[in-house]
């Protein structure tokens, strides 16, 4: 690992740490908060993938649906009016968006292929958007003069590595770069956040395979045609599955950091607590 104690964490002139976790858990938080101390860069991976690798397609989007209102469309051909992303590290809501979900068009869903069309420019997007880790790295500390550095990621982290290969190059290039963190959640912080999501469902990456025996799965049990599916019903229901399915796969990520846990995260208010609850899942490592 990057850094190989406790004592090598405190002393080192650089701390450079990649977050990953369930959404929901306090990434976002304790990356803006370490941001905000004005000695950390934050690179967040969903604001990455969000500009810089879809942004294109989510203004695109934004405009074809602009272009089926006749005064909208008169305007853009004319180029009078403009229409892009305000993407922003804590408003995500144009990724999702276009991400979409699957079903019934007249309820807002997509047809099955464009959604796995959209999740494969995901997958992409998000892989990129890793491997662009060390050059926000040398970016922070040569062009902004940060020394410290967080990277944010994506829940959907682990479904785009293979933590049992020791080659894995996103792997190989985030731990080679960062110190890698886990913050576990119980089984009542999945517990809430299904209950956050049930209330408010929204759209997700998930792996393909997984998704495709989702849905044949859900038309099987619910009998109904792909145009029949209630976009809203599909996702709260394959929700719970998901964080079944990538509970493993965290767990073997862990092995390529160290674990924090999600509870003693919440309580951090300050650097020198975040420095400190490092030092010690380093110390017990």
């Amino acid at each position: 690992m990057l850094y190989k104690s406790a004592a090598d964490w405190r002393d080192a002139p650089q701390k450079k740490v990649l977050l990953f976790a369930m959404s929901g858990l306090g990434k976002t938080h304790v990356s803006n908060m370490l941001r905000e101390s004005g000695d950390w860069f934050h690179y967040s991976v969903d604001y990455r993938i969000g500009t810089r690798y879809m942004g294109e397609h989510i203004a695109d989007h934004a405009k074809a649906e602009a272009m089926t209102v006749p005064f909208l469309r008169e305007l853009l051909l004319s180029d009078s009016i403009y229409i892009g992303s305000n993407i922003t590290f804590n408003n995500l809501a144009p990724l999702s968006a276009y991400l979409g979900k699957p079903g019934c068009p007249k309820r807002g869903g997509l047809p099955f292929d464009d959604y796995m069309r959209r999740q494969d420019q995901h997958r992409t997007a998000e892989i990129a958007a890793l491997q662009d880790t060390p050059h926000f790295i040398d970016r922070a500390q040569n062009l902004y003069g940060y020394d410290h550095f967080v990277c944010d990621t994506g829940g959907s982290i682990c479904e785009v590595v293979d933590a049992n290969d020791p080659n894995d190059p996103i792997l190989k290039t985030l731990q080679q770069n960062t110190l890698m963190v886990w913050i576990k959640g119980s089984d009542a912080h999945t517990d809430e956040l299904i209950r956050r999501f049930d209330r408010a469902p929204k759209p997700m990456y998930y792996q393909p395979e997984f998704l495709r025996a989702k849905w044949a799965e859900y038309l099987a049990q619910e009998g109904c045609a792909e145009s029949e599916v209630n976009p809203n019903a599909f996702v709260r229901w394959t929700y719970s599955q998901a964080l079944a399915h990538r509970q493993p796969r965290y767990e073997a990520m862990s092995n390529w950091g160290i674990t924090v846990q999600a509870e003693d995260v919440a309580q951090v208010t300050s650097t020198s607590d975040f420095e400190a609850l490092i030092a010690d899942a380093l110390e017990s490592k």
